[in-house]
């Protein structure tokens, strides 16, 4: 079964929305639009389906409260704003969802939800819940706390976190472009729409420009990496227009609207998918090809294939594994810090006690710590 039709059988699907979605270009609230979103996600309800939406916005909505033309430059600035936008965003969420008969749950989620497992482990349990009562779970980070997501704008990949999270079968991005093109279609006239994408190699990750509108802070890059993510956790994930109307239906009919990005067949555990995309990724390391080979047989990773090693890390930190030509192979949690690793590239196990003091692990990461990426 392809990729277009696992989204007509869809049944528990995430759509993030962004800022350029629910704004207009004077920093307004688009209400027109937001409307018609909310209505089009209560019908699909209707449905028999189940509905998580992540959204962004809490700055937009500071702003058209505040009367401000742009965002402030200052984090504290901007987290006021924030907790400003918030209370107007949700307060505009209930009252058109509740027009269709539809209950909302607010639930705010940092990075750090998803650092620690057991946080992990009850953000699932809480959107199941919400989920179970009918309700639906509108989603954004904690903008008014969260000082790097604010520099970040990183709702596209926790979008792919909470899609992880519930074991959806979709998600949605809907943005202020049409898809991944073949290059930038704003600077060139000729760029492609490309209507499916089976793996992100580093010739698609090239395709991804920089931020989107003023007002928001993703760009394609973010949207790639929670393709990457949605993709390895078996998930369908759909870029596509927020602006043309009746999108999501067509999406969920099959039709050929965005982009969409193939999930792998199975399903990642709970823990691993927790491993993998949870928490903060610390620094690369650059493994041979028979490194690669082994990796993708079962086995778990040792110095003797690696090649190089990127970032400033501790033991016990999260890191990706990359093929020379820069593929992400696996992410995992590593067994030893930086410096220590650095002496003991390329070398045999029964070296380690002359290179390092401490403990000595057999393995960099051993392969229940790792889940590969490909």
């Amino acid at each position: 079964m392809d990729a277009r039709q696992r989204l007509r059988e869809a049944r528990r699907i995430v759509v993030k929305v962004g800022t350029s979605t629910l704004a207009h270009d004077t920093g307004m609230l688009n209400l027109y639009r937001i409307d018609h979103l909310l209505r089009e996600l209560a019908d699909l309800m209707n449905e028999g389906r189940e509905i998580i939406l992540v959204s962004s916005g809490a700055i937009a909505a500071g702003l058209s409260k505040l009367g401000l033309a742009k965002k402030p430059d200052s984090i504290p600035e901007k987290q006021a704003v924030a907790a400003i936008g918030q209370g107007v965003l949700m307060h505009i969420y209930e009252k058109f969802f509740a027009e269709y008969g539809k209950t909302i749950g607010q639930v705010l989620l940092t990075k750090e939800n998803a650092v620690r497992h057991h946080q992990y482990r009850h953000s699932r349990d809480a959107l199941l819940a919400l989920l179970a009562m009918g309700a639906v779970p509108v989603i954004n980070e904690n903008d008014a706390v969260a000082v790097d997501e604010i520099k970040i704008g990183d709702n596209d990949n926790l979008s792919a976190m909470v899609a992880t999270l519930v074991d959806a079968d979709a998600l949605i991005i809907l943005s202020d472009i049409e898809g991944l093109y073949t290059a930038n279609p704003a600077t060139h006239p000729d760029a492609r729409l490309i209507h499916e994408v089976e793996e992100i190699t580093p010739e698609v990750i090239e395709m991804a420009g920089g931020a989107g509108s003023s007002l928001g802070t993703g760009g394609m890059a973010t949207k790639l990496q929670a393709a990457q993510v949605a993709m390895s956790a078996g998930v369908n994930m759909v870029i596509a227009s927020g602006s043309e109307e009746g999108a999501l239906r067509r999406i969920l009919q099959g039709e050929e609207v965005g982009t969409v990005f193939a999930a792998r067949e199975s399903h990642l555990r709970v823990r691993k998918s927790w491993l993998a995309f949870g928490k903060r990724l610390q620094g690369d390391l650059v493994v041979d090809a028979g490194c690669v080979k082994a990796l993708e047989g079962g086995s778990s990773l040792l110095a003797a294939g690696i090649k190089a090693v990127d970032g400033d890390f501790e033991a016990g930190s999260t890191v990706r594994v990359l093929a020379e030509d820069n593929r992400e192979i696996a992410r995992g949690i590593v067994n030893y810090n930086t410096e220590d690793l650095r002496r003991l590239i390329g070398h045999r196990t029964e070296d380690f006690e002359h290179l390092v003091a401490g403990a000595v692990h057999e393995e960099v990461i051993h392969r229940d710590n790792m889940v590969l990426m490909v």
